[in-house]
């Protein structure tokens, strides 16, 4: 009997075994028949809502890059610095560059050998900057003519061996050859400012005025000017003032010992000499210098004095802006039928930080210079506002809040310099629906949808005139409409060009950040996958916090359940005990 008992149990046992292993094998095999059905499921490009095959190679985010950006309608998002070269490439103005030497590889060598002092532009046809710089580089040619020195230009999109050998890098690159050895040109690239750096590289730094009609002729010609008052031309003081103007690069020094010269520049001719004086054409017509007599003190008068109090952003002066070593700036936005109240507050306020920041007044309604401007930085309406910028460095950005006072701008300017401002971020509005299968997310909700830890966020940054963007866009919506029944996961997009947060960089458009739930005190994982849904799907299923199981639709279920029950169930193994006592 314990025999038949024990071969019993041992019979069963194998039979439930067996029975498991089988469950076990359907069940692996239902769940890689899911994901399998799943993925053709999601490959399937017969959807009505998509006009484009998902499986559809895309090109990757960094063939878009930001620098491309600057030939569409919106600016470069790291520099808006672009406008000069987008106004002067709209300017229909010709341009005289008779005096422009054109250099190529066959005649490069041989000209720099027979002149002395040559100042070259490498330059790309196709480059804004190239074009913004065109107009001031010929008019400089043509000022320094009779000067023992010539201004030439190679097109380094020709003579790429030249390029090569002389190192360029970017355009335009402008060098400087004294017996054809070269150092680059640091300075502003306008017509004023070349002219002046040149004259001093191929001619003394200071320059002696000893009548009235020498005087007369530089303060008609030139837009601002050193003068200093000395008791003779020769000697410590004229050295002192000689070694100053080599440390700048874009003021012309005079000296004189004769009163009626001191007089005509403003110089009271009884003064205590050595006195020196700043004249230039602007709202603050004089600055005298009251410190001791030392070239770096004197350099540091002259480098805090020389710009207007206000600088106005015109196609003109842009570049002298961009290129200016204070890189910290206080715009005013204001239409123009506001700037006659508002232009004498701001001026007295850049009275108090002269050398330290730049302050620039933008007319909003200027279509051709505000307008854009206005949109870069985010300022919206037609209430004046103030703001902060850092520079193109790092490109904060800061709101003044409140009245336009002295006071409120002097104590906003002072905490930009101590670093004490909250940054402001460019947003759209909030829209009043977001219930799409794709969220839209804006600067100022930014936080409630994409750094919500509750949530595996997909966003995508995009610009609306990027082409690759637009052939994202039926992909992309498909994704979103396939994955909007589960809770944990949010599709979203956010217009780069008009909002921004410190949490999401574009590289380019468009780029694809995801930010895994429970994590959003880390950086984002930047998407780097096909542009397909099947890709999107096993990337967000990879790197998803919360698991997740994607349901087909109803239709499709109950489609193939009733072929599928029988298929389903687990083989069945009929033994009888007497089956069992045959055998035994």
């Amino acid at each position: 009997m314990a025999p038949r008992f024990v071969l019993l149990a041992f019979a069963f046992s194998a039979l439930f075994l067996l029975h498991g292993f089988t469950n076990a094998a359907v069940e692996l095999d239902n769940d890689a028949d899911e994901e399998e059905e799943l993925l053709n499921f999601l490959e399937d490009g017969s959807d009505s809502d998509s006009d484009m095959d998902s499986s559809q190679e895309f090109p990757s985010s960094d063939e878009v890059s930001l620098s491309d950006a600057s030939d569409g309608e919106d600016f470069d998002p790291d520099e808006y610095e672009d406008v000069a070269g987008q106004m002067h490439e709209n300017s229909a103005d010709p341009i005289d560059e008779s005096d422009v030497v054109v250099l190529k590889e066959g005649n490069f060598s041989e000209f720099l050998a027979s002149h002395r002092h040559v100042m070259v532009e490498f330059y790309a046809p196709w480059c804004m900057h190239c074009q913004a710089l065109a107009p001031e580089y010929a008019a400089a040619a043509t000022a320094l003519r009779d000067e023992d020195v010539a201004l030439a230009k190679v097109d380094a999109t020709e003579e790429n061996e030249l390029a090569q050998k002389y190192e360029v890098q970017g355009f335009p690159s402008v060098a400087f050859f004294v017996d054809g050895v070269r150092r680059d040109y640091p300075g502003q690239r306008t017509k004023d400012a070349i002219v002046t750096w040149i004259k001093k590289k191929i001619g003394p730094g200071i320059h002696n005025i000893t009548t009235v009609e020498e005087a007369e002729k530089i303060l008609t010609a030139e837009d601002k000017v050193v003068l200093g008052f000395l008791d003779s031309l020769v000697g410590a003081d004229s050295n002192e003032l000689a070694d100053a103007s080599k440390l700048e690069d874009e003021v012309n020094f005079y000296q004189t010992a004769s009163p009626d010269v001191a007089k005509l520049f403003h110089i009271d001719p009884l003064a205590k000499r050595p006195s020196l004086v700043l004249l230039k054409k602007d709202v603050e017509k004089l600055a005298y210098f009251d410190g001791e007599f030392t070239k770096s003190t004197i350099a540091d008068f002259v480098f805090a004095n020389k710009l207007p109090l206000v600088s106005i952003f015109t196609r003109e002066n842009a570049p002298a802006i961009f290129d200016n070593p204070i890189k910290k700036q206080i715009l005013l936005f204001a239409v123009s039928n506001d700037t006659k109240e508002l232009m004498p507050t701001f001026q007295e306020a850049a009275k108090l930080f002269k050398g330290k920041l730049i302050f620039i007044y933008v007319e909003k309604d200027n279509e051709d210079v505000g307008v854009p401007v206005s949109d870069y930085f985010g300022v919206t309406g037609d209430d004046p506002k103030v703001l902060a910028y850092s520079g193109n460095e790092d490109a904060r950005k800061y709101m003044l809040e409140g009245e336009l006072s002295l006071d409120n701008i002097k104590t906003f300017a002072e905490g930009f310099l101590e670093d004490k401002l909250k940054i402001f971020y460019k947003s759209d509005p909030i829209p009043e629906t977001n219930d799409g299968d794709v969220k839209i997310v804006v600067g100022n909700n930014f936080d409630d949808i994409v750094l919500d830890e509750s949530k595996d966020v997909l966003l995508e940054l995009y610009a609306p005139w990027c082409g690759h963007c637009q052939a994202l866009e039926p992909i992309y919506n498909k994704l979103a409409k396939h994955l909007r029944g589960i809770d944990s996961l949010v599709i979203a997009k956010m217009d780069g060009t008009k909002n921004e947060h410190p949490r999401a960089k574009a590289d380019g458009f468009p780029t694809l950040l995801f930010y895994p739930a429970g994590n959003k005190s880390f950086d984002p994982i930047t998407v780097e996958t096909d542009r397909t849904v099947v890709a999107f799907y096993k990337f967000i299923k990879q790197h998803a916090s919360i698991p997740f199981k994607l349901q087909r639709p109803a239709s499709a279920t109950k489609a193939e359940s009733a072929s599928e029950a029988p298929a389903a169930e687990a083989p069945s193994l009929k033994i009888s005990t007497a089956d069992m006592k045959d055998e035994l």
